[in-house]
């Protein structure tokens, strides 16, 4: 920061002058650009604002009107200061004029009660300036050079936050045009203070133009957005009061090379996941893996718009019923448009909820309800809305719908994870269920019945031994020789142990399924006619698919 006028007051080369402030004692921290000496009273045509003026006085006009322009034009040409030294034109006091004018513009006028060689002033404040100015270049550097690398690198707007945050020393927080809070980093304080109340405090601050200063609040914003559309406020949080230097704000750079570089990154990440998406797949990836606390979940999800606390939460998990296997762009794009598929039905039905990726192939919701929303009317409406959606996208209404599992609702967000987790042991099991025939838009537990209760056990080796025990032969044979005989044994108990029709769903010949059927029996050693033998063969493929899944 350039030098302020009372840092250039206490300099030993000015304090051998014994400098006495006579007027505009309150406006002391104003920046000084530069000194300038002169004794013309029309200095300020020459004059560009920021300079501290040292004179004599002995040219200075003798007339109060005189004396009061000569004020008014150094004021409005925003100079630092006036120094006026004694023993040429004036010896212990200053003319009364001349006080009054420069207490009445807020012009800070010194007197030098002892003369002083100038030249030697303006050596040690120029060399204060030069090296202020040489440190903010060097700082400038340093904050492209970061910012430049966060940018080729592709990072996350969270580490651009954080960046902003480590470099200002302050809190940073990045929000939508909603004023919900989508990266932040509190530098070190308490996150509740940052983020308490965050909507209501953030509309309060609508500094003018797209970086501004809010004095009531003491926070600098910067809009964030590219080619004509913004989306979004980078906000650095600082204590109420005015800024502590005239002209620009020290991190007014800092602020808008972040700005900068998180528009850069909307733009170049444009075909990923929207940084909404990305913050609630953050908050849901918390829930599940207990890397956040329960306040910290609710705190993040308050100030995103999603309020957790005093609400029944319902975990809801979506998947796409099996097809072809996409390459691995084609398969981020689809679950990018699955994601916010998701969130277009929860908006549609006015729901209030996290939605977000929770891998490569589903969907976690966190459904919060009201006092007044019915949960079995609240999860139709969801359920009937994603179907209606996801027929429009296909442009095709016998595509096959999307799976919705829910899971029981819960009364806290500390259960939160509870209700997503069985969630997705519903929706692993609902997945080989046939859809045929089925009237309700979502399943929950009781729908998968045995399928349900085996994903639950699949982690269990006394399950995994079973599987191992009923059909490891088989599945060891169709390894060596690609018989698939294990499908030929899941579509004879699908179709209820009916062989001409097997052999039908198999698209193959009633003697050449016949002689698959025989091949079974002899690998397993059982009898297919037998209805407890079958039993156990289905059970343990059901078993086959959880263990699987």
């Amino acid at each position: 920061m350039l030098p302020t006028v009372a840092r250039v007051l206490d300099l030993e080369v000015m304090r051998r002058g014994l400098p006495q402030v006579l007027a505009g004692a309150d406006r002391l921290e104003r920046p000084v650009r530069w000194v300038h000496v002169s004794e013309l009273p029309d200095v300020a045509g020459v004059l560009q604002g920021g300079e501290l003026v040292l004179t004599t006085g002995i040219a200075l006009p003798e007339d109060r009107e005189g004396l009061a322009r000569y004020v008014r034009e150094l004021a409005d040409v925003g100079v630092a200061g006036l120094v006026v030294e004694y023993g040429r034109r004036y010896f212990d006091t200053l003319p009364r004029a001349l006080v009054h004018a420069a207490e009445q513009r807020g012009l800070p006028l010194v007197a030098l009660r002892r003369e002083l060689r100038f030249v030697a002033v303006t050596e040690a404040v120029h060399a204060l300036v030069v090296n202020a100015q040489l440190e903010q270049l060097r700082t400038s550097e340093a904050i492209h050079q970061v910012f430049n690398e966060l940018v080729v690198e592709g990072a996350e707007p969270a580490e651009v936050v954080r960046q902003v945050a480590r470099l200002a020393g302050a809190p940073v927080v990045l929000e939508n045009l909603a004023h919900q809070v989508l990266a932040h980093d509190p530098a070190g304080r308490p996150e509740h203070e940052l983020l308490e109340d965050w909507e209501r405090r953030s509309r309060g601050v609508r500094p003018a133009g797209r970086t501004g200063h809010d004095p009531r609040s003491g926070w600098l914003v910067t809009t964030v957005g590219a080619r004509g559309e913004d989306w979004g406020r980078l906000v650095l949080v600082q204590e109420p009061g005015p800024l502590p230097q005239e002209g620009p704000h020290p991190f007014t750079m800092l602020l808008e090379r972040g700005s900068s570089a998180l528009a850069l990154n909307r733009l170049v990440v444009r075909d990923r996941e929207s940084l909404e998406r990305q913050t609630h797949r953050t908050l849901l990836a918390g829930i599940l893996t207990h890397a956040l606390t329960v306040s910290e979940v609710a705190l993040r999800a308050q100030a995103l718009g999603v309020p957790l606390e005093g609400r029944r939460l319902v975990g809801a998990v979506l998947r796409r019923r099996s097809g072809p296997i996409p390459a691995a762009l084609e398969a981020q794009a689809r679950l990018r448009d699955f994601t916010e598929l998701a969130a277009s039905a929860v908006r549609a039905c006015r729901l209030s909820a996290l939605v977000g990726a929770l891998d490569d192939e589903g969907v976690g919701v966190l459904i919060a309800l009201g006092p007044q929303q019915e949960e079995h009317a609240a999860l139709d409406a969801f359920g009937a809305a994603l179907r209606r959606l996801a027929a429009e996208a296909a442009r095709d209404s016998a595509a096959p719908a999307p799976v919705v599992a829910v899971g029981s609702s819960v009364g806290s967000v500390r259960d939160a994870r509870r209700t997503l987790l069985e969630a997705t042991q519903v929706a692993d099991a609902a997945l080989h269920d046939s859809p045929g025939g089925r009237t309700a838009s979502y399943y929950r537990l009781p729908d998968v019945r045995l399928r349900g209760l085996l994903h639950l056990l699949r982690e269990d080796t006394r399950l995994q031994t079973y599987v191992e025990r009923e059909l490891g032969p088989l599945l060891a044979y169709d390894a060596e020789h690609d018989a698939q005989l294990v499908r030929m044994l899941r579509i004879y108990l699908e179709q209820g142990r009916n062989k001409s029709a097997a052999a039908d769903a198999a698209h193959l010949s009633r003697p050449s399924f016949y002689d698959r059927l025989h091949k079974v029996e002899r690998i397993l050693g059982v009898d297919l006619d037998q209805v407890e033998s079958c039993l156990s063969l289905h059970v343990a493929l059901l078993a086959l698919d959880a263990v699987r899944r």
